[in-house]
């Protein structure tokens, strides 16, 4: 009889659930990220400012344990943000790094996360090798990447008659990423490309690239660019005449902050692809309204919105897990839908990829416009089975 008890009092040890871990006794999230540079607009002050908001809708605590943000400026300059994200893990006990846009940066960081098994949530970096050969089981690439945005954009323009390319690429990891598949989809869609040039990273001059541009004799000009880069190079084109002398420009990684900084007079008739828009619905325009009440009125972007639901989704999955563990988080993070203000029960497959469905942009007139930040007509949702590179063109490690 004592036998069958311990027995089953054995069984019924197994039975229950694990008791909840968190390192610390506190879950600490850093945004990392560009804080005042060519980035700041649009991620630095208010990326963190949408991970504070995630943890205060999730109410604040997780496993009855309080969740703590911090940030970081990584300059865009890789060995300032692996030295930063080790500080943090070694010393403040982060448990997840958020957002980082800059690829070179992210890529630096993703070593450190491997090695110490912490989250890593991606949703300001481009490069499309984080769901490839640099995939990891602690890494989700969440808000959009080179080639979702490559993907809509390049056909689209080339639809509409921008069939010969030129392309003006900043010299990192992410706007190769842009160049490359913009390249590879202007080919498919029909179109030719003439050329490429390369300018170093927050170049203040543009002329003599713009200049290269003009002589190639192509119709489109593809921004492979982000941020700063992108709002001077269209400045600079339109203080040259290359847009009043036929040729058109379209930007593969552009934010609403860009538009807004180069204004609606330089910009009209742009094509660009994001993954949100802030005036897309009324959900939308719910958080994002909140959202802008607490940063100077300036509307987000999809990198900041990324943040938030990124975080959020991080957030759930440790209460479900029951712990804080890096990978573990991580897989149940796959496990689960996403769900928040511009997500539908999408799914992040196996190699990190939340798939999401994108927007097909175009930036409106002056006389379009109805206020501040009304700035794009939807052209056409792009659903994320259509949108993202498939996993069987993937060589990221974890596809089985």
């Amino acid at each position: 009889m004592k036998k069958k008890m311990l027995m089953a009092l054995a069984a019924f040890g197994l039975a229950q659930p694990a008791a909840a871990q968190v390192s610390d006794n506190v879950v600490r999230i850093g945004v990392l990220n560009d804080q005042s540079g060519l980035y700041a607009d649009l991620a630095g002050p208010g990326s963190t400012l949408a991970a504070q908001m995630a943890v205060e809708d999730f109410g604040g605590s997780v496993l009855g344990k309080p969740v703590e943000i911090v940030s970081g400026d990584h300059q865009n300059k890789p060995d300032i943000a692996s030295s930063l994200a080790r500080r943090w893990i070694d010393n403040e006990r982060v448990d997840a790094i958020v957002d980082i846009p800059h690829s070179a940066s992210a890529l630096a960081v993703l070593g450190v996360a491997r090695e110490k098994n912490k989250a890593l949530l991606l949703s300001g970096p481009a490069y499309v090798e984080f769901t490839g050969k640099e995939c990891s089981p602690i890494t989700v690439h969440w808000t959009y990447d080179s080639y979702a945005m490559a993907n809509g954009t390049a056909g689209a323009v080339v639809k509409q008659g921008g069939n010969s390319w030129f392309f003006l690429t900043g010299d990192n990891a992410g706007s190769h990423s842009q160049e490359r598949d913009a390249m590879a989809f202007v080919k498919k869609a029909g179109g030719q490309v003439n050329g490429a040039i390369r300018h170093p990273l927050n170049t203040a001059d543009f002329s003599s690239f713009l200049l290269q541009a003009q002589q190639s004799k192509a119709k489109v000009i593809g921004l492979a660019n982000a941020g700063g880069d992108t709002v001077n190079a269209i400045k600079q084109a339109n203080e040259f005449g290359v847009t009043q002398q036929g040729q058109k420009l379209a930007g593969l990684l552009m934010f609403i902050t860009d538009v807004k900084s180069v204004g609606l007079p330089n910009a009209k008739g742009l094509v660009i692809t994001d993954s949100f828009y802030w005036d897309a619905d009324e959900r939308t325009r719910a958080w994002s309204r909140k959202f802008m009440a607490r940063h100077n009125g300036r509307a987000p972007t999809s990198v900041q919105a990324g943040v938030y639901g990124a975080t959020l989704h991080y957030l759930k999955a440790i209460k479900e897990a029951g712990t804080d563990d890096g990978a573990k988080v991580v897989a149940k993070m796959k496990e689960m839908p996403v769900n928040d203000f511009f997500s539908d029960n999408y799914k992040i497959r196996a190699d990190g990829r939340l798939v999401r469905d994108m927007y097909l942009l175009q930036v409106k007139t002056p006389e379009e416009s109805k206020e501040p930040w009304d700035l794009f007509k939807i052209l056409a949702r792009i659903p994320g089975n259509e949108a993202y590179r498939p996993m069987s063109e993937s060589a990221c490690p974890l596809i089985k």
